[in-house]
């Protein structure tokens, strides 16, 4: 009897091909470094921001129509909300790009989709959370080792003895 339960504990812990296979899987994107992902988000944030500042450009007399009659942001005139959403967008897409206050650039995106999500297009909840998702990611875990903000830091606390 002895053996027989023997050998059920060594059947229990020897690890079955499929899950050693998942745990090596595992193992190796383990190894990928926090620091890719971060550039990876702080890239796919600034695209999104960009391409709508961009489109606000090309053609300003329609982004002010826009917002007075689709967009309806609330309290904010057209022509202010226009130029704020402008700003927050070139802005903050190059602070993200360069990495430079990578987590106080995030702070007006996130209003601004917030915005957005609540009062312009409610129904493109599965959209915004991805921004949402990225955007928190980078508040909370900062704009990674590549980027003005690492370097900056680096200087700063290396400079102190």
């Amino acid at each position: 009897m002895y053996a027989s339960m023997n050998s059920m504990d060594q059947a229990r812990t020897m690890p079955s091909p499929l899950i050693a296979r998942i745990a090596d899987i595992r193992q190796k994107l383990n190894m990928v470094p926090l620091s890719i992902v971060q550039l990876l988000a702080r890239a796919s944030l600034a695209t999104i921001f960009w391409r709508a500042e961009q489109a606000k450009l090309a053609n300003w007399d329609l982004t002010v129509q826009l917002f007075a009659n689709e967009y309806k942001v609330p309290v904010l005139p057209p022509e202010i909300a226009a130029q704020m959403a402008l700003s927050f967008e070139l802005g903050c897409s190059v602070l993200l790009i360069l990495g430079l206050f990578s987590r106080l650039a995030v702070l007006p995106l996130i209003g601004m989709t917030t915005i957005i999500q609540l009062f312009v297009y409610p129904t493109s909840w599965n959209e915004h959370i991805v921004w949402f998702t990225l955007l928190l990611f980078i508040l909370t875990r900062g704009a990674g080792v590549v980027s003005l903000d690492a370097l900056i830091a680096r200087m700063l606390f290396n400079n102190r003895g």
